[in-house]
């Protein structure tokens, strides 16, 4: 049960500056002020049920279970065979679920207004308050809310019914989860109030001056016009202003927009090394009281993808070294968990990625939190499909009534994350071409057919743009709708030129998923036009598993279905590969020396449940990630730390354990030396030298013998490195090692 309490009362802060005021007061939740968001998580009632009997108030849910948002039923069932999400989605439960809570009011305020904040559930969720429909939404990966108002007793019990509907399956090509996942908010306003996600910050560094430029949403429920200050404020992190306006309106209903114009004198920049964070609050008076406030982030930077020299962060060309990240976070599921969330961004960081997509749906709030406190650029994505379906029972089947609700509250909720360099309006959707017919295609044929090769009938004829490019431009018409200051691109698997999407013309920047044998045709086929590989490799690797000979390149699973092995394992050389995709090292190499390709996005970052690719059942999770589901990295890792960052970088590998006079093949990634060496035993098996910048690793072929591998790194003739890889002996016990020494729920820290 949650008891609010409201009551005329004052609030004074002794001693206290206005900058830590006025973000209590925006911020926390207080008695006697207009506006509260309250963490909603704790305390809800949760069970599976197949009909609609608990949306009824006097349901009794006393058996149920209690438990804590945000959660996910799923991860905590057994994986089968027989779940029709398929091996594709994880091979675990769908299903409905109910969650309940009262919300007990003692408010005598007739002006107030409540609402109920997701950050996302999946899927088909739907809010009942005092057995009544307040509204049903179908998309699993937006954020939403829902108006209580109407349907409260301000003066009593409320029962909250929440129905998550994830029972049609397949409904995605990859594990998304059950239930609530993200979290919570209680929501308190007056009848006048910003606009949920109502300011936007539309910015600009000219001249050693930031030009803030604020457009605020004010809404009007009260049926009559009202007289209000609105005072908006930036500060540095030292609580100090350093730019202010005020502005005095007439808001009328429904809804007024006011815009005021800031200067930042010598502003510290938002960048990869600085990620400098302003702050902007703004608050609405109406007769010197604040009725309402609102408070975020800001970030001053400059973004240009340029069509000869890719990708410039304030001035400064910079290669996007990106990776893909799906949403689960592995042996947790897709319940979000802001420190596993900060492991995944933090290790991705120390191998060098500066750029992360969201693939392929709106994030969790905290990960663009995380980002642009951290210093990392993203790329923002809507959908995986659009009309045309690639699962049963996908988004495809809401697109026509929600995409334009959907894009826009993801642009809303988003834009003002300096992180944010480029929106992505979708992900290999099947408009590329004219027309699909994958109609009782098996769901693990599903990548097969997106990346199947078609004949020029497939594609745009003529100079007429058919309905598919016209989609195109209407959702990229909505994106700039409401952020016209960040370019559009998405992530095609059709590079030709007569891609509907291309053909549109309504892409920014030309983005292609794998053909990184087709990058050097990107001038021709798209002049004038910007380019960036938005998903690449697809490598296949299981983490201590080598496939010899490590020169034999394996590509799987071939468009010959089904695809079996009994071994269930893939090689952690970097040998395998998905047959759309290529090796680490191949599409490294063409990013890397291709000054007009702005950078790239691998699948994947980590590995994740759902798509075993090239398996199916009982694998259930991907071999792509270049760290696994526990969070240890491949061997690729290391490739990349040693091309991506200054660190030291010396790795042997594989293991030294093996049959006894097999021959074997070792491999070693290095950095910041001219040579390696390696010693078996002491006896030295050859010197190896990188011939030139197009080749990454050096490798031995050994005969195996009991003892240690080791090599030694020299530069200058002088030793800067060595590693050795010992043969194990008999198992003797396990050790748990923390990540961390002090252990801190980080409970905030990325919520604001």
């Amino acid at each position: 049960m949650y008891l609010i309490k409201y009551e005329k009362s004052t609030f004074s802060l002794v001693r206290r500056s206005s900058f830590v005021l006025l973000l209590l007061l925006c911020l926390y939740r207080l008695e006697g002020h207009a506006f509260e968001r309250n963490l909603w998580d704790d305390g809800w009632r949760f069970a599976i049920c197949q009909d609609d009997s608990p949306q009824q108030s006097v349901f009794d849910d006393s058996t149920w279970r209690l438990l804590d948002l945000p959660h996910d039923w799923a991860i905590e069932e057994d994986f089968h065979a027989l779940h029709p999400s398929g091996a594709n989605g994880g091979a675990l439960p769908g299903g409905k679920g109910w969650y309940r809570k009262h919300l007990v009011l003692q408010d005598k305020d007739a002006s107030s207004r409540y609402a109920l904040h997701f950050d996302g559930a999946y899927m088909n969720t739907s809010v009942y308050v005092n057995s009544q429909l307040v509204g049903t939404r179908p998309y699993g990966f937006i954020s939403f809310s829902f108006d209580l108002t109407p349907y409260l007793n301000k003066q009593g019990d409320n029962v909250i019914a929440v129905k998550v509907d994830n029972s049609q399956q397949p409904n995605s090509r990859w594990y998304t989860g059950c239930g609530i996942y993200r979290h919570v908010y209680l929501m308190k306003s007056t009848d006048v109030r910003i606009a949920q996600w109502g300011v936007q910050a539309i910015t600009e560094v000219k001249k050693g001056v930031g030009n803030v430029m604020l457009n605020t949403q004010i809404e009007n429920l009260s049926g009559r016009n009202r007289r209000l200050m609105v005072r908006q404020k930036v500060w540095n992190k030292n609580h100090e202003v350093v730019a202010q306006s005020s502005k005095a309106i007439n808001v009328v209903a429904p809804a007024t927009m006011v815009s005021q114009q800031m200067r930042v004198q010598k502003p510290k920049l938002w960048s990869l090394s600085s990620p400098y964070l302003y702050t902007v609050t703004t608050e609405v008076l109406e007769n010197d009281r604040v009725i309402d406030c609102d408070t975020f982030n800001l970030g001053l930077r400059t973004v240009k993808f340029d069509v000869q020299k890719g990708f410039f962060l304030n001035g400064e060309n910079i290669k996007i070294n990106g990776v893909c990240l799906h949403g689960d976070l592995g042996c947790l599921g897709a319940a979000i968990n802001e420190d596993a969330l900060h492991r995944q961004v933090k290790m991705m960081m120390e191998m060098g990625v500066n750029a992360i997509r969201c693939s392929h749906n709106p994030p969790a709030p905290e990960l663009l939190n995380l980002c642009d406190s951290l210093g990392v650029l993203v790329v923002d994505e809507s959908f995986d499909s659009w009309l045309q379906g690639k699962t049963p029972y996908d988004y495809s089947l809401y697109f026509k009534s929600w995409f334009e609700r959907d894009l826009r509250d993801m642009v809303l909720r988003d834009r003002n994350h300096p992180s944010i360099i480029l929106w992505s309006i979708g992900n290999e959707v099947l408009e590329q071409w004219n027309k699909v017919n994958n109609s009782g295609m098996a769901l693990e044929d599903v990548n097969i057919l997106l990346n199947n090769t078609r004949d020029k009938s497939a594609l745009s004829q003529g100079d007429t743009l058919n309905l598919n490019s016209k989609l195109t431009q209407a959702l990229a018409a909505i994106v700039r709708r409401y952020d016209p200051t960040r370019m559009i691109t998405a992530g095609c698997n059709e590079v030709s030129p007569n891609n509907n999407l291309f053909k549109s013309g309504a892409l920014d920047v030309i983005g292609f998923n794998y053909h990184q044998k087709k990058v050097k045709d990107v001038p021709q086929n798209f002049p004038g036009k910007p380019f960036l590989m938005t998903e690449t490799v697809s490598a296949l690797q299981t983490r201590g598993y080598y496939k010899m000979p490590s020169d034999s390149l394996f590509r799987m699973p071939g468009k010959k279905r089904p695809f079996t092995d009994p071994t269930f394992l893939c090689s952690s050389y970097d040998n395998s590969c998905a047959y759309w995709g290529s090796t680490h090292e191949q599409t490294w190499d063409v990013v890397k020396h291709t000054p007009y390709c702005a950078g790239q996005f691998i699948w994947t970052g980590f590995d994740y449940i759902g798509e075993p690719t090239p398996f199916n059942f009982p694998a259930r999770s991907s071999y792509f990630g270049i760290v696994d589901l526990a969070g240890f990295p491949k061997d690729c890792y290391y490739m990349y730390q040693s091309e991506w960052t200054d660190k030291p970088v010396l790795h042997l590998f594989p293991h030294w354990n093996w049959i006894e006079g097999q021959t074997i093949d070792l491999w070693c990634y290095y950095n910041q030396a001219d040579e390696v060496e390696l010693f078996i035993n002491g006896k030295s098996q050859g010197v190896r030298q990188k011939r030139n910048d197009h080749e990454y690793h050096v490798a031995w072929r050994v005969t195996f013998e009991p003892g240690e591998a080791r090599v030694v790194a020299r530069k200058n003739g002088k030793v800067v490195g060595e590693q050795t890889r010992k043969t194990a002996g008999s198992p003797h016990h396990i050790r748990l090692t923390p990540n961390r020494q002090v252990l801190k729920r980080m409970v905030e820290a990325y919520r604001l």
